[in-house]
């Protein structure tokens, strides 16, 4: 699935892809992913991974979904801090969303630092829920808030 906005598209996220990924995670998480720990998700059969990139072909940003049954959930995502605002993270939010849909899954879940104000807002643009809060979840001692998307009131609503 192929989606663009201005100069940024979203296609799957392959092995080639990583030299830029990591460089990515490195300047967006105190504990970033390893290069084995995308691919290990490479690998999954549970796993969809998405690259925002620009025209030429730069990686911007990235997502990682993880689908089990009728649920997924967002393990990882992130834009490079000087494309932050371009749309890019939107972009692959709804790509994820799109994703999901045409696969019938019933929720879509993730995890977020509570001092992340700028993705919470993102997240209830798309319709998310508060859920619960992990408390001292992450390494330095801050809560995490779980959000969830619940597919199943679309059907319900349209069904309307």
């Amino acid at each position: 699935m192929l989606q663009k906005t201005a100069a940024i598209h979203v296609d799957s996220l392959g092995v080639a892809d990583l030299d830029q990924v990591l460089l990515i995670e490195a300047a967006s998480f105190s504990r970033p992913w390893t290069r084995q720990h995308f691919l290990d998700e490479l690998a999954s059969p549970h796993a969809h991974l998405l690259a925002a990139r620009t025209d030429d072909g730069s990686v911007v940003g990235y997502l990682c979904l993880r689908m089990l049954f009728d649920e997924a959930e967002i393990l990882d995502v992130a834009v490079d801090p000087a494309q932050r605002r371009s749309g890019a993270g939107r972009l692959l939010v709804a790509v994820a969303f799109a994703t999901c849909r045409a696969r019938s899954l019933r929720t879509l879940g993730l995890e977020v630092r509570v001092s992340n104000l700028p993705a919470i807002a993102l997240y209830r643009l798309f319709g998310f829920n508060d859920v619960g809060i992990r408390r001292r979840y992450y390494e330095n001692g801050e809560d995490a808030l779980l959000m969830l998307y619940d597919f199943t009131k679309e059907e319900a609503h349209h069904a309307v």
